[in-house]
């Protein structure tokens, strides 16, 4: 067994072992170091010794009697080795990961991650990090930050969960409609700060994209009764069956209108189809549900031009309200271009207070271009160039306003 599959048997089960040594002594920090000390003995027994009958139980074995030796042999560990530790230890003597008290402690984890009481940005690199299992070094390059940066940054989350008294608990029912959102946004932002890269270009951020979808695969798995759950991970599988027909092969950007529909993953659609399918049957419909009902629609149409925009309008009309977004209404306002026309459509998002939002200004010129206003296009397009977050799509946009000064 090579390092690099115990690297991945290691990515894969650390969430899980995370969660549980958390409960176990109620500290991060001290259940990240033991788990590292845990990870570091792997490397050195299971090339040569082959893997145990059950990896992640014993990372979370080793790792616990590893911390309870460390802090019995320091003063600030005789508070954490509490009588109600030695329990807890004392009941995990075996361990089986699969049982439901694990996938609790995992929910517990994801709750305290997301914690209103932390920022956005927090909660997306405490997700990352503890969660997903990432190195900070990869949290770091999400944020396209320097390690020490992020390092400091997740040292700063940790201490506020203390200092704040956050809890390491599942929300009762009566605030799941208020905890819940923060945990589903955070699962997306991970997804998209890895899918609306070029295939093949970072293998880091790549990662992350499929991170958002296993993330959200374990929400639907913890949470089997919240429909909108269900309805991100909808949402996600079908866009990621578009990806790898959203790049030409000098990587840059396609457009929904020219995209090689042969290229759309099928079975990703069917999967991501199936689940929305389910969840809608439940009548009670959410912002991600609508979203992958949108998605749907789009996967419905053999070409651009048999897209049924109808229906996409009226989806947008139940999704504006839940969500008064200015992005929304702009998506919105594309849609009815599709149907009225481009000056109904421009007519919409002209007083959208969207400014620093590149997509804004490169649909309005989209618009400007459809109606030959082609002066104002060029210089729409543009600005959108120097707002825009990548390389790729900033050649892109400038490339659109070049086209439209000959």
């Amino acid at each position: 067994m090579s390092a690099e599959q115990v690297g991945r048997i290691f990515r894969e089960g650390s969430g899980r072992a995370i969660a549980v040594l958390i409960r176990i002594f109620g500290d991060i920090d001290v259940a990240e170091d033991a788990l590292q000390e845990a990870f570091a003995l792997a490397l050195k027994t299971w090339p040569e010794g082959g893997l145990p009958p059950n990896p992640q139980a014993w990372l979370v074995t080793t790792a616990r009697n590893g911390a309870i030796d460390r802090l019995r042999r320091e003063s600030l560990g005789r508070a954490i080795l509490s009588d109600l530790v030695r329990e807890q230890a004392a009941a995990t003597e075996t361990l089986d990961l699969s049982l439901g008290p694990m996938d609790d402690d995992r929910l517990r984890l994801i709750f305290t991650c997301c914690h209103p009481a932390l920022s956005s940005e927090a909660q997306v690199a405490l997700t990352l990090r503890l969660l997903c299992g990432l190195a900070t070094h990869d949290v770091a390059r999400a944020f396209l930050v320097e390690e020490t940066t992020m390092a400091q940054r997740l040292v700063r989350a940790k201490r506020k969960i203390k200092s704040a008294h956050i809890p390491y608990r599942v929300p009762e029912a009566r605030e799941l409609p208020s905890r819940l959102p923060p945990v589903l946004a955070v699962a997306y932002l991970v997804y998209n700060a890895g899918a609306s890269r070029k295939p093949g270009a970072s293998a880091d951020l790549e990662d992350l994209g499929a991170e958002g979808i296993r993330l959200a695969r374990l929400l639907v798995a913890l949470l089997p009764r919240e429909p909108e759950v269900a309805g991100l991970l909808a949402l996600m599988l079908l866009n990621e069956s578009r990806r790898a027909a959203r790049f030409a092969g000098d990587g840059s950007i396609v457009l929904l209108r020219n995209q090689e529909r042969a290229q759309w993953d099928r079975s990703l659609i069917d999967e991501g189809q199936t689940i929305l399918r389910a969840c809608l049957q439940r009548d009670e419909p959410g912002p991600y549900q609508i979203q992958a009902a949108i998605q749907a629609v789009h996967a419905d149409a053999a070409t651009f031009g048999q897209t049924d925009w109808q229906q996409i309008v009226a989806l947008y009309d139940e999704l504006l309200p839940m969500t008064r977004s200015p992005v929304v209404a702009m998506n919105r306002a594309i849609a009815v271009g599709e149907v009225e026309g481009p000056q109904a459509a421009l007519d919409l998002i002209e007083n959208l207070d969207l400014d620093r939002y590149y997509l804004f200004h490169s649909t309005r010129a989209d618009f400007l271009r459809r109606l030959a206003r082609g002066a104002e296009a060029s210089l729409a397009y543009l600005k959108a160039a120097e707002l825009a977050p990548t390389d790729a799509e900033r050649r892109f946009l400038r490339s659109r306003s070049e086209e439209r000064l000959h």
